[in-house]
């Protein structure tokens, strides 16, 4: 199962981003208002950036199968930055702190079945050194499509 992550930049320019996030095993309730998830290695970094510019979070999940839900929970991000990947590809934490819960019925959410994993991004993880993935986040993940700072500046 997964989740997805909304957020978007200061302003009246720039991208509105959401990105696919999980697996949702990486999420944990972190206290009454403020829930955390592992963040990990990917081609870009426009939460990142955006967390750091306003702060402003999304987090939505899908019922895919069973009753139809949909849950949201908007609040404000904050980036805990690890020092070095980790063994999963982990770049970081971000941590939510939920000013609202909403809910809705998710009747236009399509049954879906789960298949499988996929393998390729724990493969390519294990084909990197430590310093290859931290060489990977500098150079991939330093700013967002925007221009805006992400990690490393």
């Amino acid at each position: 199962a997964m989740f997805f992550v909304g957020t978007a930049p200061s302003g009246d320019g720039g991208h509105v981003n959401v990105s696919p996030k999980g697996p949702i095993e990486t999420l944990r309730v972190a206290g009454p208002h403020e829930v955390a998830y592992l963040d990990h290695l990917g081609s870009g970094s426009e939460t990142i950036a955006h967390l750091r510019d306003n702060g402003r979070i999304c987090v939505m999940f899908c019922a895919f199968d069973g009753p139809p839900r949909i849950v949201r929970l908007h609040g404000r991000g904050e980036l805990i930055t690890l020092p070095d990947p980790g063994p999963g590809g982990q770049r970081s934490v971000i941590r939510i702190h939920v000013d609202r819960v909403s809910d809705s019925c998710g009747f236009g959410v399509p049954l879906m079945e789960y298949t499988a994993d996929r393998t390729q991004f724990e493969r390519w993880v294990e084909s990197k050194t430590d310093e290859g993935l931290r060489e990977y986040i500098a150079e991939k993940n330093g700013r967002s499509i925007d221009g805006l700072p992400a990690f490393g500046t």
